[in-house]
This record gives structure tokens, sequence and C-alpha cells, in this order.
């Protein structure tokens, strides 16, 4: 059984598999297996992984019919037998440390979670080079050749991950700042197989990290946050969320939504489901309540409605703080117009 095993879904991305393969090769941690499952891909993505998978056998492919990141994701968990899940987007790569670093630390400090973060400069200036119409393919990240003392890391381990784990802005004067779990996306962390086991993402939406990501933190894992830019997320332009009707983005917000707070007025203790509301939740239901002003017809408005409509009488919008008032006042109006 290897130490880590890292899920990565594709789906026409022969452009970018390669430099996303060759980063999870080049790792000095070699415990690995990388779990290649082809999402019916209608490119070369999936020969491409064949290619690699017959030469390291560390590579393993997987073909399935399009099903959606989500589907995808969960058809690789049965084949991923590491004792630690990653996931990789298969357009994206990860600094050669990356495993060396998650995994210590999570053996070091016995962590369900090992929490980095993505370069926060690399992606900008990618985007920038993509409008002046300058090469992206070349660009390489500044800190990719940067090598780290893991003994010297600084960390933070907690066993109350609801502190620390956030939606939010803050400025540079909170004392927290530098230890935040910043945004739910699920691939900058390593996770501990049986945290995560038996919780699958939501088939057929996007932003699919919010609900699941609500769900792991439900189960208090013990968290060690490493704030270092070990990912290098990369603008798909032709990417499955920058392609996307309004709608859709709409209703996949809406379904995450409604399934986590379903979850959490089951589950959570008070102060659980208060943290997540004013740090999680809300911020979703601003991200949906934006999207109306994209829509264009009746129909589309309608459906809105009835979205907002069915999330009023589940209660999600009953105990509002005071930085949301405004917005549930907005929302009320949307739904009673």
């Amino acid at each position: 059984m290897p130490a880590i095993s890292i899920i990565i879904p594709m789906y026409g991305v022969e452009k970018y598999l390669r430099r996303c393969l060759d980063s999870v090769l080049n790792q000095t941690f070699t415990d690995w297996t990388a779990i290649c499952v082809d999402d019916g891909s209608p490119d070369k993505s999936g020969d491409i992984a064949t290619e690699y998978a017959k030469k390291d056998k560390r590579f393993i492919v997987v073909h399935k019919e399009n099903g959606g990141l989500s589907d995808a994701r969960n058809y690789g968990m049965p084949f991923a037998r590491g004792k630690y899940i990653m996931y990789l987007d298969s357009d994206d790569f990860i600094h050669p440390q990356t495993m060396e670093i998650a995994y210590n630390l999570a053996v070091k400090n016995k962590s369900d979670i090992v929490s980095f973060t993505y370069d926060r400069f690399y992606r900008p200036q990618l985007m920038v080079r993509h409008i002046l119409r300058m090469d992206t393919d070349n660009v390489k990240p500044y800190g990719i050749k940067k090598r780290y003392n893991i003994s010297k890391l600084k960390t933070k381990t907690t066993d109350d991950v609801f502190e620390y784990a956030t939606e939010q802005t803050h400025n540079k004067f909170n004392p927290k700042r530098k230890w935040l779990i910043k945004h739910c996306q699920v691939w900058k962390n390593l996770y501990k197989r049986s945290l995560i086991a038996d919780i699958p993402f939501i088939k057929g939406i996007l932003f699919e990290d919010f609900p699941w990501w609500s769900a792991i933190m439900l189960k208090r894992p013990r968290t060690t946050v490493v704030p270092l830019p070990l990912y290098y997320y990369i603008p798909n332009f032709g990417g499955i969320v920058l392609s996307a009707k309004q709608l859709r983005i709409m209703q996949s917000l809406c379904t995450g939504i409604k399934t986590a707070f379903t979850l959490y007025t089951k589950k959570a203790n008070s102060e659980q489901m208060k943290k997540w509301q004013m740090q999680f939740m809300w911020f979703f239901v601003n991200w949906a309540f934006r999207k109306l002003k994209y829509l264009k017809t009746d129909d589309e408005i309608n459906t809105a409605r009835t979205e907002f409509i069915q999330m009023q009488k589940m209660g999600v919008f009953d105990n509002v703080p005071n930085d949301w008032y405004e917005l549930r006042e907005n929302i009320y109006k949307f739904i009673n117009n």
C-alpha cells in the first residue's frame, strides 16, 4: 500500500497533462501512486497517461464515460489505496517537495489534514500574459526551484479547523492571517484516507468543493497548516467554470448551500453552525445572488426564484449575521417580487 495516492481527473487536457504528470514524477517523495481518471476525454489525454503508466507502474490509468469532475474524483477513490489522498487537477501542477512536506508533517503531527496553499502570483501573471497575447506555456513559477528544510518549517496544528478555515478576507493585522485555510479548494490539502472515504463529491455541479469541504470540517479533523505555495493553479481559458452559463453556476451554488445546510442542521453543534454560516455559507449565498444580474429570460429568473424560495423554506436565511442583513433583505424582495 503506498503512502500517498493522488487522484487526477482528466478531460480535454492533452495540452497541459505532461506538465502535470511530470510534476508528480519529479516528486522528492517516491512512495505514491497516481490514479489518472480518463473521464471520457475526447482528446489524447488517456493515451498520454497510458504512456506514463507503461514507463512507471506508479501511474494507474482508469477509463470511464464522461460524468464531470466530481464523478471522476469519486470514480478514482476505490483505486486510491494510499493511507493519504491528494487531488490534482490535470491542468495544474505541484512543487517537487509537495508530497514530502505534506506527508512528513502529517506523520509528525498525527494530522488528518495537511493544508498548504497555491502560488498567488503565478496564475495572475499567466492571465495578464494571455490577455496581452504573450506566451504562457513556457512560463515557470519563480518558486518552483526553491527547496525547503522540513525541520525548519513553521506550522500550526489545530483540532478546531473552524477557527482557521474561512472564505472571509482578513486584513494584515489579524494574528491568524498566516494560518488561515483560505477558500475550500480540495486540491491544496493532503487528507488521511479514512477521513474522506465516505464523503463523495456531489455529481454534476460546479464548485463541488464547498459542500464537500463543509462535510469534512464537521468531522473535526486534526489539521496542520503550512503556508507554503506548493500548488500551481493554471487558468484554463476553455475550462468548465469559465465557459459555464451563469444559471448553471447559480444552481450549483444553491445545491451546495442546501446540501451543506441540511448536513449542518442535523450534525453541527450551535457554535459550529454559527461559524460555518458566518465563514462560509453567507459568502456562497451572496455569490449565488449576484448571478441574478446575468440572467436574461423569464424562465431563468423564475428558476432562480424557485431556488431561493426553497432555501427560504429550509430556514437557510433564518439566522443572519449583521454583515449580511442587507443581503437577506434583498433576497426577500426578489422572492416576493
